[in-house]
C-alpha cells in the first residue's frame, strides 16, 4: 500500500507514524511545503520572547530522524499543486527548482492546516508587518527585531496569537497596543468572563483598545502608521497581525472535494472526504462538534493528533471514529491562566439548547494554605437534564486541572449534580476538602433543586429603581462603602434576622454579595421567611468587573443609567 500525505505537523506527521507502526510494509511519503515537517506551532510565540532559546527545542521532527526512526520517506520544500483523483496521482512542485513530477497512491491523506487571515486592507505587505503560523515566520519576526530593535508594537487581533505574542513583546521591552476589532479578547470566552481577562490586562498597563477597525498600514519616516476607522492613527514600528486564520482548502476544492463550514474539508467519522480513497485532518477540516453534534471548525492540535491517529488506523483497516470535537483549550497570560472546553452562551444559543448557567469564586487550594489565589468558573448546563454543556475559567493556580475534569465531564456526559459528586483528590497545597468544581456542581444542584433563584448582571443593570422591588446587598459595612449596585439597601448578612421587619414581603428580593456565597445564605433565610428572592450570579465582584469594563469601552447607555453590553 503507498500512502502520500499532504502537510505534516500534527495532524499529517502523527498519522504516518501511526500508519508505519500498523503497516511494516507501507510505502509512506510525506510531502511538506516549508522546511520543516514536524514542530511545536504552539511554542512559537515563546522563541520570540526568548522564553524557548534554541531553534532545535521547536523542531520535533527532521526529514532525516523520521527516516531513520520510521522509514517514512518526508519531502520538504516540495508543494502538492493538485489532486488527479481518477488516475490516483498527484502533482507535486520542488520549490526549490521549480521542477514538476507525479506521484501515485492508492491512499492519500490532507493535513493542509490553515493560514494567517490578513486584512483586506493597503499596507499589509510592507516591511515591519508580520503573521506568524509557521516556523519560517517565527525566525522572519526573532531576526527582524534583532536587527531593528523596535520599541513599539501594535497587536492586531486579541485570540491566542495575539495574546500570546503581546506577553513576549511586552517581555522584550517593546511598547505594545492591542487592537481588537470587537468587544473582547479570547472568542471562547463569553464577554463577561473576558472581562476579568481586560481588567488583568489593564492592571498591568497593557494599552488595550476595542473596537478598533484597522482600514490601512502605512509606513513612514518613523516607522509604520495604523490608520483606525473613526481614530486618531496608531505610531508604531512594528504590527503583528492576528485576526485569525482560515482553513487551507484550495488543493481540496480544485479537486472537487466537498467542502462545508468556513470552506473546510467535510470528512465522516473515520476523516474519508468525498472521496473514499482520500482523508483529511487537522486544521483544514470539519468536523462534529461533540456537545452541539453540529459541524465545526475547531483549529487546534490536539483534536488534530486524534484526527491523523483515526485516518490512519481506518486506511489500515481499523474502525477507529472521530466523535467530535468540543474545543478544550488553555491560554498563558503573564501569570494568569484562561481556560475553556465544550460550548460558551453564544454556542449554546446558535445550537438552540436550553441551558443555564453558574459562577462561582472559589480558592485554588485550602486558604489557610500559603499562595492560594482565587478562580472564577463559568459552567454551563443543559436547563432541562442538567448535563454539563460548557466551562470557563480564568485564575492563577490549578486552572489547568479543574478544566480537564471538567473537559472529562462533558465527555462522560455527566450531570452538574454529579459534578458535586466526583471525589477529587485533596489535600491543602492542591485543593480544599470542596473542590472548586465540586463547588460548581453544588451551585448547579441547588439552582436545579429551587433552592435559590438566579439573576444575572444584565438584570442587575436593568431592575427597576421605582421601589417595586427591593434591591439588598448583604456585605459588610467597609464593603458596602467601597462600591455598591445603584438603589441597593443595605443589611449585613449577619444582622439580617433581626431586620427582616425592613424588607417587604410583598415585593421580590434581589439579593447581592461579593462572590454570590453569603447573598445565598441571606437567600436561604429569607426564602424560608416568606420572601421570593433572588441571588446575584457571581456577586458584586462579577457585576463591577463588567461596569467597569464598558465604562473603558463606551456603549449606548441604558434606562438605568449604566451602560449595558448588547450581543
Amino acid at each position: 500500500m503507498k500512502v502520500i500525505i499532504v502537510g505534516g505537523v500534527a495532524g499529517g506527521a502523527t498519522a504516518a507514524a501511526r500508519l508505519r507502526r500498523l503497516d511494516e510494509s507501507a510505502e509512506i511519503t510525506i510531502i511538506e511545503r516549508s522546511g520543516y515537517i514536524s514542530y511545536a506551532n504552539c511554542g512559537l510565540p515563546y522563541y520570540i520572547g526568548g522564553v524557548i532559546t534554541r531553534k532545535e527545542d521547536l523542531t520535533l521532527q527532521t526529514p532525516e530522524s523520521f527516516w531513520k526512526r520510521f522509514r517514512i520517506q518526508a519531502r520538504v520544500h516540495q508543494e502538492v499543486i493538485r489532486i488527479r483523483r481518477e488516475e490516483k496521482k498527484v502533482q507535486i512542485r520542488d520549490l526549490k527548482t521549480g521542477e514538476t513530477y507525479e506521484e501515485g497512491y492508492d491512499k492519500l491523506l490532507l493535513s493542509p492546516g490553515a493560514s494567517a487571515v490578513k486584512p483586506a486592507v493597503f499596507g499589509v505587505e510592507q516591511e515591519g508587518v508580520f503573521t506568524l503560523r509557521t516556523v519560517e515566520d517565527t525566525w522572519r519576526i526573532r531576526e527582524w527585531i534583532e536587527e531593528k530593535k523596535p520599541k513599539r508594537a501594535a497587536v492586531i487581533g486579541g485570540g491566542f496569537i495575539g495574546l500570546e505574542m503581546l506577553e513576549n513583546l511586552l517581555g522584550l521591552g517593546i511598547r505594545t497596543t492591542l487592537l481588537q476589532k470587537s468587544d473582547q479578547v479570547m472568542p471562547p470566552l463569553d464577554y463577561d468572563m473576558a472581562c476579568g481577562v481586560h481588567a488583568y490586562l489593564r492592571g498591568r498597563g497593557v494599552d488595550l483598545r476595542f473596537r478598533q477597525r484597522v482600514t490601512g498600514i502605512e509606513k513612514t519616516e518613523q516607522g509604520l502608521t495604523v490608520q483606525i476607522e473613526g481614530e486618531e492613527a496608531l505610531e508604531t514600528d512594528m504590527v503583528l497581525l492576528a485576526i485569525g486564520v482560515s482553513p487551507e482548502n484550495w488543493l481540496a476544492k480544485e479537486a472537487g472535494l466537498d467542502l462545508g463550514l468556513r470552506g473546510a474539508i467535510v470528512v465522516d467519522e473515520h476523516m474519508r472526504t468525498s472521496d473514499p480513497d482520500i482523508y483529511a485532518v487537522g486544521d483544514g477540516v470539519t468536523v462534529r462538534h461533540f456537545v452541539s453534534g453540529q459541524p465545526a471548525w475547531i483549529a487546534l492540535a490536539g483534536p488534530a493528533n486524534k484526527e491523523g491517529r483515526i485516518a490512519a488506523d481506518h486506511i489500515c483497516g481499523r474502525g477507529s471514529s472521530y466523535r467530535g470535537s468540543q474545543g478544550s483549550s488553555i491560554l498563558k497570560l503573564f501569570d494568569m491562566s484562561i481556560a475553556s472546553t465544550g460550548l460558551n452562551e453564544k454556542g449554546a444559543k446558535e445550537a438552540g439548547i436550553p441551558y443555564d448557567y453558574v459562577i462561582t469564586f472559589s480558592p485554588s487550594h485550602a486558604a489557610y494554605y500559603p499562595g492560594s489565589s482565587n478562580m472564577t468558573l463559568k459552567v454551563i448546563f443543559h436547563k432541562e437534564s442538567g448535563q454539563v454543556l460548557g466551562a470557563q475559567i480564568i485564575g492563577f493556580e490549578g486552572v489547568d486541572k479543574r478544566i480537564d475534569v471538567l473537559a472529562a465531564a462533558i465527555r462522560a456526559r455527566m450531570t452538574g449534580e454529579e459534578l458535586a459528586e466526583l471525589e477529587l483528590a485533596y489535600a491543602p497545597p492542591f485543593s480544599s476538602a470542596k473542590d472548586p468544581v465540586n463547588m460548581a456542581g453544588y451551585v448547579i444542584e441547588n439552582v436545579r433543586e429551587g433552592l435559590v433563584k438566579q439573576y444575572t448582571w444584565k438584570e442587575a443593570l436593568s431592575l427597576p429603581r421605582d421601589g417595586s422591588v427591593t434591591l439588598l446587598d448583604v456585605r459588610t459595612d467597609k464593603e458596602y462603602a467601597a462600591g455598591h449596585i445603584p438603589g441597593t439597601v443595605h443589611i449585613p448578612l449577619d444582622g439580617l434576622r433581626e431586620r427582616l421587619s425592613e424588607l417587604d414581603r410583598g415585593k421580590r428580593v434581589y439579593v447581592n454579595c461579593q462572590s454570590g456565597l453569603r447573598s445565598y445564605l441571606a437567600c436561604r433565610i429569607l426564602a424560608q421567611k416568606g420572601f421570593d428572592c433572588y441571588n446575584l450570579i457571581g456577586g458584586y465582584r462579577y457585576y463591577a468587573l463588567i461596569c467597569e469594563d464598558q465604562e473603558c469601552n463606551p456603549v449606548p447607555s441604558h434606562s438605568c443609567g449604566l451602560p449595558i453590553h448588547e450581543e
